[in-house]
């Protein structure tokens, strides 16, 4: 049914979107093979582009059509942070979302359950998007956080949740023995990659991040090769590739489908045949958010990407700034409807 719906929203599709995003010629270790599997490997200008937005057509040229059939439908949003709410960048510590994706966002959570699940750190996330009124999963949704308002889970009764020092409710922390270990994994990969030019090591509590974007392509390989023999003294934990990064995790059964799963099961929506998740991400981690909700049958995954890439979403954004567009006309679509402030009181989503 998922597919055939999807089929029937691809024939009523006519467009052409074209963008450049210049590709580096990488070939070698598994570092430079793993960049490219992430970022793909040619030109949005190619034929192969053109061919592979018609199986994941832009969600602003169907918006109308998905809205459609969200009628009478409880929304749920859940979006990415770094390549989705703010471009990528060689620093990560600049990855600034603008003021106008800021308003966006806050504009968005009035109407819809909102969560941000990035694999930042909640705290980092959350210094970045400066909104109170959103759900923070950070950690790749190892650590998440509820905005300061009560919660009901879907048996109906509301949650015994631990309020940290600001007085937000810090719903979930599954990994949360494996904290010690990873302080420790953090000093040594500090240690072992001081000395190669451009490495970053970020501290995302659960989990720590290699940063690779500004190393030179010769020193690909010896960086992989210091993370490696980190790793080999914690076998209880494994390597994970994203964007010119490598991460380092916990290896228990949680990801960003994990998190998304837990939430709209702490919002009494897990089991309802009436919700549609939206998911925006970029990364190779969102994938598995996607797969949830390609797996529930009903919600709109929807990839951020300017080049071709193997992925389970089923519509696409070009760029951080076609997801503000989105993110602008969901919240005008949902104020104009009638039932805006029913949903908004059922949800208790403030303002």
């Amino acid at each position: 049914m998922f597919k055939k719906n999807i089929a029937k929203l691809n024939q009523a599709m006519c467009f052409q979107r074209c963008s450049s995003n210049k590709q580096k010629s990488q070939s070698g270790d598994n570092i430079k093979k793993a960049s490219n599997r992430i970022t793909g490997g040619c030109s949005p200008r190619d034929a192969n582009y053109n061919s592979w937005v018609v199986e994941h057509p832009s969600a602003l040229s169907l918006f109308d059509q998905m809205m459609k059939a969200a009628k009478g439908k409880k929304i749920v949003v859940f979006l990415d942070y770094d390549g989705t709410l703010s471009p990528i960048v060689d620093n990560p510590d600049l990855a600034f979302m603008s003021d106008e994706m800021r308003a966006a966002v806050r504009e968005v959570a009035k109407y819809f359950p909102t969560a941000i699940i990035s694999g930042r750190s909640r705290d980092k996330v959350k210094e970045f998007v400066k909104l109170s009124n959103v759900y923070y999963a950070g950690s790749h949704g190892m650590d998440i956080m509820a905005p300061p308002r009560p919660v009901k889970s879907c048996d109906g009764k509301y949650n015994t949740i631990t309020l940290n020092k600001k007085g937000n409710e810090v719903l979930f922390q599954p990994a949360k023995k494996f904290l010690p270990a990873m302080q420790k994994i953090l000093t040594a990969l500090k240690e072992k990659v001081k000395k190669i030019q451009g490495a970053r090591v970020e501290d995302n509590r659960f989990c720590v991040s290699v940063h690779f974007r500004q190393v030179r392509e010769e020193d690909y390989g010896k960086l992989e090769e210091k993370v490696k023999s980190v790793l080999e003294h914690y076998p209880e934990f494994h390597l994970n590739w994203g964007k010119k990064v490598m991460e380092i995790r916990p290896s228990i059964e949680w990801d960003k489908g994990h998190a998304l799963e837990y939430l709209l099961d702490t919002l009494g929506l897990s089991n309802s045949n009436d919700v549609l998740p939206v998911y925006i991400g970029d990364d190779r981690t969102d994938e598995d958010a996607f797969q949830v909700i390609q797996r529930r049958g009903q919600g709109f995954p929807i990839i951020v990407t300017s080049s071709p890439k193997d992925t389970k979403a089923s519509y696409s954004l070009s760029n951080p700034s076609e997801v503000l567009t989105f993110l602008l006309r969901l919240a005008r679509w949902r104020k104009s409807s009638t039932s805006s402030r029913s949903l908004t009181q059922i949800w208790g989503v403030g303002n």
